[in-house]
C-alpha cells in the first residue's frame, strides 16, 4: 500500500506550479497597470503643459494686441502716414520703441508702418527700407487688405516673430497699417525661468529668399527660429529616435520630459513644431506629487527686478502719483461709490492730452505679468 506522503507528493508538485504562474500573473498583471498608469501620468501631465502653454502664447499675444491697437490711434503717426514724410515717422516710432522699453522692460520691440500699397513705410529699428515691397512674401498682408481685420500670430517672414497687424484709420478711411513685432526669442525666456526650455522650429519651406534665417540651425529638419535655444538640449534631443515622440507627442529621455506640438500661424496652416522641455527638477516633482497646479506661477529674479523699477518710477504716465491712484482706484469701487469721484477723474482725464491718454493704455496694457504654473 502507497505511503500517504508519496500519494500527495505529485498533488502537492500540482498545487505549487499552479500557484507559481499564479503568482507570476499577478506580479505580471501589476507591472502591467504600473506601466499604464505610467503612460496616463504622462500623457495626462503633456495635457496639462500644452494647455498652459497655449494660455501662456495667447496672453502674450492679446497683450501684443492690445498694445499695438493702443499705439495706432497716435494722430502723431497718422499725419506722418498722411503727408508722406518718412523721417519724421522713423523719428516717432524710434522715440515710442526707446520710451517703452524704459517703462516696461519690453525688449527688442520693432514697430514698423506700411503703406496702403503694402510697401514698408517706416521702421524703428532702421531707416533703410522704405518702399520694400511685402506683399510678395507676405500673404498674411495681403488677407488683411482684403477683411480690414486686426490681427495678432505668429508669422514666417525674413524671421519668426509674434506680429500684430492694425489698420490705421481717418475718418473711417484706411490710410495704412501699423505693426507691432516682437521676436520669439522673448517668449522662449519667459518659459525657461519657469522651468521649460523652448524650441521654435519651423519649417525650412518658409525660408524666403532675403531671410534672417538663412544660417540658423537645424533640428530634426526643421529650423530653430529662436536663437537663444539651450545648445546641450539641443544635442540631447538629436541623440534619441523620434518616432515615440511624434506618435506619442511626448516622449521621456534621461530624467527629461519631451512633448512635441504642432505650430499654427494665423490661418491655421501648420508652420513648423514647438519642441518643449520639462527640466529634469521639475519633472521629477511632478512624477512625484501628479498635483493639478501650475509651475509657471513662480516670481523669478525678472519679475523683482521689474518691480524695482517700477518703484523707481511710481507715477509712470501719469503726471503725478496722485493722479495715478485716484485713477487707478476707480474702477475697482463699487457703484455707489463711483458717484462721488466721477467728476474727480472726469476733470482730471480732460486736463491730459490724447496722446498722454494713449500713453497711459499702453504702459497699463503691459503693467500686469501674468503668472501659471505648467500643470
Amino acid at each position: 500500500m502507497l505511503h500517504y506522503n508519496e500519494i500527495m507528493k505529485p498533488v502537492f508538485k500540482f498545487y505549487f506550479i499552479i500557484s507559481f504562474i499564479i503568482l507570476l500573473l499577478l506580479l505580471g498583471l501589476i507591472w502591467f497597470f504600473s506601466q499604464e498608469s505610467n503612460k496616463d501620468k504622462l500623457q495626462e501631465l503633456r495635457r496639462f503643459t500644452v494647455a498652459n502653454f497655449e494660455e501662456e502664447c495667447n496672453y502674450q499675444k492679446d497683450d501684443l494686441l492690445r498694445f499695438s491697437l493702443a499705439l495706432s490711434e497716435r494722430d502723431s503717426l497718422k499725419e506722418a502716414l498722411l503727408k508722406e514724410n518718412q523721417e519724421e515717422a522713423y523719428q516717432l516710432l524710434y522715440d515710442i520703441s526707446n520710451k517703452f522699453s524704459t517703462d516696461t522692460g519690453i525688449k527688442k520691440l520693432r514697430l514698423q508702418l506700411i503703406s496702403n500699397n503694402l510697401e514698408i513705410f517706416a521702421q524703428n529699428w532702421k531707416n533703410d527700407d522704405e518702399g520694400k515691397e511685402l506683399k510678395g512674401f507676405r500673404k498674411d498682408l495681403v488677407e488683411l487688405k482684403k477683411n480690414q481685420k486686426s490681427k495678432v500670430a505668429i508669422e514666417t517672414g525674413r524671421r519668426l516673430t509674434f506680429k500684430a497687424t492694425i489698420p490705421m484709420k481717418r475718418d473711417e478711411q484706411v490710410i495704412g497699417y501699423l505693426e507691432v513685432i516682437q521676436f520669439i526669442d522673448g517668449f522662449v525666456e519667459k518659459l525657461r525661468t519657469q522651468g521649460i526650455e523652448l524650441f521654435v522650429l519651423m519649417d525650412k519651406k518658409y525660408i524666403i529668399a532675403d531671410s534672417l534665417m538663412k544660417d540658423f540651425p537645424y533640428l530634426k529638419g526643421y529650423v530653430i527660429a529662436n536663437e537663444n535655444y539651450d545648445r546641450r538640449l539641443k544635442q540631447k534631443s538629436e541623440s534619441f529616435s523620434w518616432k515615440v515622440l511624434e506618435r506619442l507627442g511626448h516622449y521621456e529621455e534621461e530624467g527629461r520630459f519631451f512633448i512635441l506640438k504642432e505650430m499654427l500661424n494665423s490661418e491655421e496652416v501648420v508652420i513648423g513644431k514647438y519642441l518643449m522641455i520639462l527640466r529634469k527638477e521639475i519633472f521629477i516633482a511632478y512624477k512625484n506629487s501628479y498635483q493639478d497646479t501650475s509651475i509657471i506661477t513662480r516670481f523669478s529674479d525678472k519679475d523683482i527686478d521689474k518691480y524695482i523699477k517700477h518703484l523707481n518710477n511710481l507715477a509712470g504716465s501719469y503726471r503725478t502719483i496722485q493722479d495715478k491712484e485716484l485713477l487707478e482706484l476707480f474702477p475697482k469701487l463699487y457703484k455707489k461709490d463711483k458717484i462721488f469721484l466721477k467728476e474727480s477723474a472726469k476733470g482730471l482725464l480732460q486736463n491730459y492730452s490724447k496722446d498722454e491718454l494713449i500713453d497711459i493704455i499702453l504702459e497699463n496694457a503691459h503693467r500686469e505679468e501674468k503668472r501659471g504654473v505648467i500643470r
